[in-house]
């Protein structure tokens, strides 16, 4: 019997990336997979995936920040499926930009997206998760050291980080039966590179900013695949796949005492 037969779990990001690898990966093993994002539309062609490969999936829109909206998510996994057991909180964003030049306005939308959701969403799968479960809060390499040009995406998701521990520890002595862990992955090849963290280029310097930039004359961000051989011992991005498959251990029964853990995947990255 596949792992995660019968189970419900809910992916919020799930229109692209990690999200959507994820969605797939817990498919795959039988889970019935609510997916979620701002763009329905790629949460939709995430279920059509899941669909060719005769997995159970729905999409539905969500912004994560909006507080009500978390208890429809639930209620609606609960009515097509059955009671939600897993939550992957994976949506994010990064703003990059050098701290002098930072607004407040992007300093909050940061914590809000990738912080304040984390606690919307492990708080409804506390109040929703009756039978217990397994919540996946996802950080960064980032939640674990500081980074230059991305000083806000580094607190947000240290915070996720400490947010998960202390999640944890509460559930366990409420008695929830529910086990919140964190991942921290580190250069993987997804579009958050081509799009929310190109600024990080604008205060490196330019020898190095020419070296990490796509080449296909847009100038439009980093090309993860050059900062993985960069970064990593192991010489590569890390594939949102490879993510995928530590995710799915760890809400399987597997994992049944890994417990407010951070579970770093960086290729090495963060041994130096």
């Amino acid at each position: 019997m596949k792992s995660l037969q019968g189970c419900t779990a809910i992916v919020t990001g799930a229109g692209s990336g990690i999200g959507r690898a994820t969605a797939i990966a817990l498919a795959n093993e039988g889970a019935n997979v609510l997916t979620t994002d701002m763009d329905e539309a790629s949460a939709k062609e995430t279920v059509s995936a899941i669909h060719a490969a005769d997995g159970r999936a729905q999409s539905a829109p969500q912004n994560v920040v909006d507080e009500e909206r978390w208890d429809d998510i639930f209620s609606l996994a609960a009515d097509v499926y059955s009671t939600p057991s897993i939550l992957i909180n994976n949506a994010g964003i990064a703003i990059a930009g050098a701290i002098r030049d930072y607004s407040l306005d992007d300093w909050k939308k940061q914590m809000s997206v990738n912080l304040d959701s984390v606690f919307l969403g492990t708080r409804a799968g506390m109040r929703h998760m009756n039978d217990g479960g397994s919540i996946i809060n996802l950080s960064s390499v980032a939640g674990l050291r500081g980074a230059s040009g991305a000083s806000a995406y580094c607190a947000s998701k240290g915070g996720v980080r400490l947010f998960t521990k202390a999640a944890a520890i509460e559930c366990a002595q409420l008695g929830l039966n529910i086990r919140v862990n964190s991942v921290h992955p580190g250069i993987i090849d997804t579009p958050i590179w081509q799009t929310d963290l190109a600024r990080m280029t604008e205060i490196m310097p330019e020898e190095q900013s020419k070296a990490l930039s796509i080449h296909d004359g847009s100038n439009s961000g980093i090309d993860a695949s050059i900062l993985g051989a960069m970064s990593s011992p192991m010489g590569r991005a890390g594939k949102p796949e490879e993510v995928a498959d530590l995710i799915t251990f760890l809400v399987s029964d597997k994992a049944s005492y890994i417990n407010g853990q951070e579970h770093v995947i960086d290729g090495a990255m963060t041994s130096n």
